[in-house]
């Protein structure tokens, strides 16, 4: 049955290939001019799950130009669902594989990636793999503007800690580290879903925000 329903998501996503973004690459370093038609700071969430969080705030800023990357179609079906409801016109879905991302991003292009609940990748083998190891940061440093930043969630302690590492050690400043978001005094969270199944139970949510310049304000 799992199998069965996986074929059908993905036969329902190429019927709504033209609700996502074709050929990413085209757009590389030109999302301002030639995809969202306006300049506007660029916010990026790889590895968006099923949308809540970057839906939502796609509609609560209309100023930002949002992108939401997925590698699994059957996945990213479930954000646009999110975004059709919330009728957000400045929030772009691409189903696609973040360990390219340079070739859909140029070099200081983008002023804010999020990292929520990323895949641990508990064993070390796989260190690397990690959206916060440093093959990944050295990629981030090229997209990002030189007041750019990281804002990165997760549930997973072991990850949390290897993140704090892998920034300090690469050079970036931290800012805002909780050990415990929802009992701390950080304001305008935005949960995903699966953050909010965790909420529910009284589970931590570490987060933190990474930057390699100077501060920018917030939106």
């Amino acid at each position: 049955m799992r199998i069965r329903e996986k074929q059908r998501k993905r036969e329902c996503f190429n019927e709504l290939q033209n609700e996502f973004v074709q050929d990413p690459e085209r757009y590389r370093g030109k999302w301002a001019d030639e995809f969202f038609g306006r300049t506007a700071p660029l916010h990026v969430e790889l590895g968006i799950g099923r949308g809540q969080f970057i839906s939502t705030l796609a509609s609560l800023n209309p100023e930002i130009n949002y992108i939401g990357i997925e590698k699994y179609p059957e996945v990213i079906l479930r954000a646009y669902e999110k975004k059709r409801n919330l009728n957000v016109t400045n929030l772009a879905l691409i189903c696609f594989d973040v360990t390219n991302i340079l070739e859909i991003f140029g070099e200081e292009e983008v002023d804010r990636v999020y990292l929520n609940f990323s895949d641990p990748w508990p064993k070390k083998k796989h260190a690397d793999r990690r959206l916060t190891s440093n093959p990944f940061l050295v990629k981030y440093r090229q997209i990002l503007k030189p007041d750019g930043e990281i804002h990165f969630k997760t549930d997973n302690r072991k990850l949390f800690e290897f993140s704090l590492d892998s920034f300090a050690e690469a050079g970036w400043r931290l800012r805002n580290i909780t050990f415990d978001l929802h009992n701390s005094d950080c304001e305008n969270n935005v949960m995903t879903e699966y953050e909010e199944k965790f909420a529910k139970l009284g589970l931590p949510i570490y987060r933190l925000e990474a930057f390699i310049g100077q501060k920018m304000n917030k939106h």
